[in-house]
């Protein structure tokens, strides 16, 4: 626990970790200088135990074995949003796209092309309508259907160790795992938080290197998706991490990194995959016409220049742009 004396004479805390096979950076300010990382390690290890799929023994690996298993509150919230994000979104965001990410080499040791006749059988078990909970247990319309909920989870877990926060009275905090971020109250220097989002070129593998705009924000969430980090060539072709569910290949347009603004992480988190597969128009449209309660920010390849597009509630946001 790393103590930090802010401008007005009381100190923050910074603890890192490592949590859901991503890393872990917490800033929050405390008047009774109490260390809270073994609480805050203990909560993130139990998250874990319901939907890290890197844990085998998680409930979210035991449902993709198929295994009688009761699910608990973290599934059922994280899976109920995200079926709700899915319907607004069109299956843009889908938690059980999983078997397409594989294919194409996105979860798995070997990197190939998948024909079109292995996409359309994958195809045939994709889609959160072949997907529901009953009770407390998940019921899936085919054994082969498989989830991963590392698109939302993350931002979940920053919520969650955010409401953690709270309840200890701390009403100054920046939670970021995995580069999902839940904001509240000031910085040290009595501000609104201070954001950064990178420049998305393939020569810029550093987070915070490098970057294109910087956000001052509070009491909201945030997050960033981006297809230009995890990309391969195969054969001379770009293949992208960004797979679109209804098509089950990477999408191709020219919208490099979306940011989204929110109430909560999970919300921010789940709509920056969505608009990275939809690309602006129709990220801009879901917005309008749902009258989601969120801003979001866009950064385009236009003929080989970036151009950022946001939305109207960011103006007042954003003090730097690149």
């Amino acid at each position: 626990m790393l103590p930090i004396m802010a401008d007005n004479g009381t100190f923050y805390y910074h603890i890192q970790g490592v949590a859901e096979g991503t890393s872990y950076s917490i800033l929050y300010q405390d008047d009774n200088d109490r260390n809270f990382q073994p609480e805050i390690d203990l909560l993130l290890a139990t998250f874990e135990k319901s939907l890290s799929v890197y844990d085998p023994n998680s409930i979210i690996s035991r449902i993709n074995r198929n295994e009688d298993v009761a699910v608990d509150d973290f599934f059922s919230s994280v899976f109920r949003r995200a079926k709700a994000i899915s319907s607004i979104t069109e299956g843009a965001f889908d938690i059980s796209a999983e078997p397409l990410f594989k294919a194409w080499g996105f979860s798995a040791e070997k990197r190939s092309i998948p024909d079109t006749e292995q996409i359309h059988l994958l195809k045939q078990h994709i889609g959160m309508d072949k997907v529901e909970i009953r009770g407390n247990k998940v019921i899936k319309s085919h054994p082969n259907v498989v989830l991963n909920a590392n698109a939302i989870a993350k931002g979940y877990s920053s919520d969650i160790v955010a409401s953690f926060l709270e309840q200890k009275g701390c009403l100054n905090f920046l939670v970021e795992i995995g580069g999902e971020i839940r904001l509240k109250g000031v910085n040290t220097e009595s501000e609104p938080w201070r954001i950064g989002i990178d420049r998305p070129s393939e020569n810029n593998p550093i987070p915070g290197q490098d970057l294109q705009v910087i956000l001052q924000i509070t009491d909201r969430g945030i997050a960033t998706s981006g297809n230009y980090r995890q990309f391969y060539t195969e054969n001379g072709q770009k293949i992208a991490h960004t797979i679109d569910p209804s098509t089950g290949y990477p999408v191709k347009h020219n919208l490099l990194s979306t940011t989204v603004i929110a109430q909560d992480a999970i919300t921010a988190d789940a709509f920056a995959t969505a608009f990275l597969v939809a690309g602006l128009d129709k990220s801009l449209e879901w917005i309008t016409d749902n009258n989601i309660k969120l801003d979001a920010l866009f950064i385009c390849d236009e003929e080989g220049e970036y151009k950022v597009y946001y939305t109207s509630g960011l103006e007042d946001k954003i003090v730097e742009c690149n």
